[in-house]
């Protein structure tokens, strides 16, 4: 059975996230643990990781679609090659970021790394008009390659 104040805690998280979220903190730090909300703190830290990981998922997959853009648009390549590689260089750099504070997430990247591809592909096989065909099946790069700061299928 809940405490009225864990109710009260619990309630909060619905009402005001962000109150919720510095009672919490406060709740924590001064040790008052049985005061604690722990369903809503284990649902939110679980969420966490899950936001992490679908964030290095949506940024490989859009340095993927720049890549591919760079290396297989011709008809658009000598007006957007400069902009394509400045995108390319930012989702290098978030992901680099993402990877500093978890480089636990580095064996996912590599795990996801051919889905990313063919998610990539689907993308841009519809903004060119082409058949998913037209790229090659397989990752034409390694991920190590596609991460290099200056590398771009040049």
């Amino acid at each position: 059975m809940k405490t009225s104040t864990e109710q009260n805690t619990s309630t909060l998280y619905n009402q005001d996230y962000h109150l919720w979220l510095e009672t919490t903190i406060q709740q924590l730090r001064s040790r008052e643990f049985t005061h604690v909300d722990w369903e809503n703190l284990l649902d939110e830290l679980e969420s966490i990781g899950k936001n992490n990981r679908r964030a290095v998922k949506s940024l490989l997959t859009r340095l993927w679609e720049h890549l591919l853009k760079l290396r297989y648009w011709e008809s658009e390549k000598e007006y957007n090659k400069n902009k394509w590689k400045s995108e390319i260089t930012t989702f290098r750099q978030q992901i680099r970021d993402e990877l500093s504070d978890s480089p636990s997430l580095k064996p996912y990247l590599v795990e996801i790394f051919p889905n990313t591809y063919q998610d990539a592909k689907k993308v841009i096989a519809r903004l060119m008009d082409k058949p998913i065909q037209f790229f090659p099946e397989a990752p034409p790069a390694s991920s190590e390659d596609v991460l290099k700061e200056d590398w771009f299928f040049e």
